[in-house]
Parts: structure tokens; C-alpha cells; sequence
């Protein structure tokens, strides 16, 4: 993590340190909460709609922070402690985060996209920490705060930073590409999250687009080469632009795929014939695969080397994971986040699984659609094949359109709507039998984990 002297540190961020200073007090870390404050760390007061961070200040100091910043523009600025004066605390916080990756030797991969951020990095951390090491994006750290307090968290020997970089609107993947400026960039794919906001596709693969702001010139661009929203946008590309998909027409892309109760297992046109094996479900997931593969060939990692990777993947919780859960029945917790893309995926994986009783879906509202969410909800309910999946459950206002497309190929008797989420687990475990297998997933918001943990006692 960042250690300088509090002085450099408003050296950086163009501020004034007024105050108690001891001579030559070091800075080790940051915060931006005081309940986490650690000896040596600098304070970082954010304000919020709801809250200001300068109120705590003083706390902060008491708990053992070295210093901390001040914005300007607040008022009765304690004068006994020290502090740096800055024009704004946030813009002084991507700052400070800017100038110190500029000044250790990490090289850093960014990476963005609708669906498959967090499982691309945590893959492209894997297959690079056999040669390098790592640090990536914790949590969900991936915005205008989020990345800058991962950066500044980074150790001064760290080779490689994973950055994942996340958004709601235009600009935001501008801001953290501008403060990143990443040697490789990875767009996962172009989906629907953030319709609402963006409008179309269109701006969806525009405001992804913007990782190549601060991207340096003749940087990795690893994206979706079966999109075509971004392959038109890299005609004459400054970047060397690398492509995977599920075609041949891709620089990398899959063959003989055989999908098993562990993990995929699969071999791709290069690597001379070298068979992977990700730990984690999904023909979806191969993808993030060949991106996080694509990338470590651009750092020289070794195919041996990718291969282990790949195997020893720890894949953030709540995306496909197979568990589990009581009396021999098996869940896939696919319960973080959802978009018809991603619901179509994890469905089709479902679909695929053999070697089970009854499959049986659970599927909640996707959020932030826009105006045809109605239709994207009836879609992928129409789209579930009466043939592979036994049982149709769905939660939620919107999760009744999904059920309203599934009967129109379902009979009624197999598609079960809910809007109480109890209810739905009642009904569910009176359904599911030993050797069955039960996928859930839905949008964050509709905490379908509680059906998950449901099914576990």
C-alpha cells in the first residue's frame, strides 16, 4: 500500500498542509471510513447526498490516522489536527491514486464489460499470478472510488494490477481508464445492463469503449470479436487489438468444449492442442477464458502455466457456483447480478448439465432495462426449452412476464410465479428431490440468495 510522507503526499494532490505536522510523518494507507481507520493511514473525507466525511475528521486523527484531507469549501476546518487543504477531497483522491501507480513499476489490466468483469478478473489474476505478482480489484471497488482506494492499496513490488472497472453512465469508464491508464484492456462482451440509462446497445458499447481512453498506445485491446458494436469500432485501431469468440474468425476461440459436473473442459485453435479446464460452469465462461488467455500470451505467460491458472481459478461467490444443498439436491448460485444475456447463458448451461433428475429454474426481476424490459423478461422465458427444464419458477413484478412467456411452451402446472419469496421456497421444496438440480438467479436487488440458502438447511 502507498507509504509517503505527508508532505510528498500534498505534493501530489496540490494541496497545503496546515496543521500539527510532525516532521517527516508518513502516510501507511488510506481510508475513506473511519471504522476501518488503521495506524498511519491518511483520512479521506467523501462527501456524500447524505453524509460528510469532514465531520469525522477529528475521529479519524484519534483512531490513529496520520493526517487528513480537507476540502476548501467546508467550513471550521479543525486546527489541531493535521491536514492537507485540497480544491476537492474526491478529485484529490483519484489524484493521489493516479501519481502513485505512476510511480511503482505495476503494469495494469483493465477491464469492462456488461456481463463477466468479475469472473474475467479473477481469471486473468489466476493465469498471471503463475508468473507475476498480483493484485486485483476486491469486491465491487470498480468505480470513481472503488478503483482509486484499490490502487492506492497496492503493494510497491506488485507487478501486475487487475483493475475491473464498472459504470451506470457515460464518462465514468473515462475517469477510471484516465486513472488507470492500463497496458491491456478487455471489453467481456456488449449486453443490456444499463439500458435504462444508456438508451440502446449502441451506447452501452460506447460507454465501454471508453477503456481505450487512457489505454496506452499499442496496448492489448482483448474484446468480443462476435460483436460487431465493437469490432467497427477498431478498424484502424491505434491498439493491438486481439479478438475472441465463439467463431473462427476470432484470434482465439474454443474447440471441443465437454461440460461436466466440475467445470469445462475445452482446447482452443492455439496452444497446440493443449486441453483447459476452468472450474466454474458455463460454455459462457470459456470466453472470459480466451480473453484472460489472450491477455497472458500478450505478458509471455507460458501455455504450461495458463493451464494451471486456469485450473485453480477462486471465482467470486454467487456467480455459477455449484453447491450443495440438503437431501442430495444440487444449486447453482448464479444470485449476483442478471441480464437477459447473462439469464439466456445460465439457462443454456442448465440445459446442458446431464446427469441430473428434474432441472428446475429460479428466476427473478432484471433491473435497469428500460422501457422493453417487459419484453426482454417474456423473452427468456419463452426461450427455456420444456424438453431440458422440468420446472419454470419465477419472483418478482417483472418475473411474471418470464413466467407469461414460459406458458406459452410450458403447461401450466410447471410454471410457478411468486411475488413472496417465501412462498416461492415453500412450493420449490416440496418440488425438489434428491439428484434434482436447481439454478437461481436474478438481479442483485431481488436477493435471490436467500432462496439459495434456503435449499443448503
Amino acid at each position: 500500500m502507498i507509504k509517503r510522507k505527508l508532505t510528498d503526499i500534498a505534493a501530489w494532490v496540490n494541496g497545503e498542509v496546515v496543521g500539527p505536522v510532525v516532521a517527516d510523518a508518513e502516510v501507511v494507507g488510506v481510508s475513506t471510513d473511519t471504522r476501518t481507520i488503521k495506524p498511519g493511514n491518511l483520512y479521506i473525507p467523501i462527501v456524500g447526498e447524505n453524509f460528510n466525511g469532514h465531520d469525522f475528521v477529528e475521529s479519524a486523527i484519534s483512531s490513529g490516522a496520520t493526517g487528513a484531507l480537507w476540502g476548501k469549501n467546508q467550513p471550521n476546518p479543525p486546527d489541531n489536527v493535521p491536514l492537507i487543504l485540497v480544491e476537492d477531497t474526491l478529485l484529490a483522491l483519484q489524484e493521489l491514486s493516479k501519481k502513485y501507480l505512476a510511480s511503482i513499476p505495476a503494469k495494469v489490466v483493465g477491464i469492462t464489460g456488461s456481463n463477466g468483469k468479475t469472473t474475467t478478473k479473477d481469471m486473468v489474476t489466476s493465469v498471471l499470478g503463475t508468473a507475476f505478482k498480483v493484485q486485483k480489484t476486491e469486491g465491487n471497488y470498480n468505480n470513481h472510488i472503488g478503483l482509486p482506494l484499490t490502487i492506492l492499496s497496492l503493494e510497491e513490488d506488485t507487478e501486475v494490477a487487475v483493475l475491473e472497472m464498472g459504470m451506470s453512465g457515460r464518462g465514468e469508464i473515462e475517469l477510471l481508464s484516465n486513472i488507470a491508464k492500463p497496458d491491456a484492456a478487455i471489453i467481456t462482451n456488449i449486453g443490456e445492463s444499463h439500458l435504462q440509462d444508456l438508451g440502446s446497445r449502441e451506447g452501452i458499447s460506447e460507454a465501454k469503449f471508453e477503456i481505450t481512453t487512457g489505454l496506452k498506445e499499442g496496448g492489448a485491446f482483448v474484446i468480443h470479436g462476435n460483436e460487431p458494436l465493437l469490432t467497427e469500432k477498431v478498424v484502424d485501431s491505434p491498439f493491438n487489438v486481439i479478438t475472441f469468440g465463439s467463431s473462427d474468425t476470432n484470434d482465439y476461440y474454443p474447440k471441443e468444449i465437454v461440460q461436466k459436473s466440475d467445470g469445462t473442459y475445452f482446447k482452443i485453435n492455439e496452444a497446440n492442442g493443449t486441453e483447459f479446464f476452468i472450474p466454474v460452469l458455463g460454455k459462457h465462461n470459456i470466453n472470459n477464458a480466451l480473453s484472460a488467455i489472450a491477455v497472458a500470451q500478450q505478458f509471455t505467460v507460458s501455455v504450461e502455466n495458463i493451464k494451471k491458472g486456469l485450473e485453480s481459478i477462486k471465482i467470486t461467490g454467487m456467480r455459477t457456483e455449484l453447491l450443495q444443498g440438503k437431501n442430495g439436491v444440487a444449486v447453482i448460485n448464479d444470485a449476483y447480478n442478471a441480464s437477459p444475456t447473462s439469464m439466456r447463458a445460465a439457462i443454456e448451461l442448465l440445459q446442458d448439465l446431464k446427469d441430473y433428475g428434474k432441472k428446475i429454474v429460479v428466476l427473478g426481476d432484471m433491473l435497469e432495462l428500460g422501457e422493453n424490459e417487459d419484453i426482454f423478461h417474456f423473452e427468456v422465458g419463452k426461450g427455456i426449452d420444456p424438453e431440458k427444464i422440468s420446472y419454470v419458477f419465477t419472483y418478482g413484478e417483472l418475473g411474471l412476464k418470464i413466467a407469461e412467456g414460459a406458458r406459452e411452451i410450458f403447461s401450466e402446472e410447471h410454471v410457478l410465479a411468486y411475488t413472496d419469496k417465501q412462498e416461492l421456497i415453500d412450493k420449490l421444496k416440496s418440488v425438489v428431490a434428491e439428484g434434482d438440480i436447481v439454478l437461481v438467479k436474478g438481479s442483485r436487488g431481488m436477493k435471490l440468495e436467500e432462496v439459495v440458502n434456503a435449499l443448503m438447511i
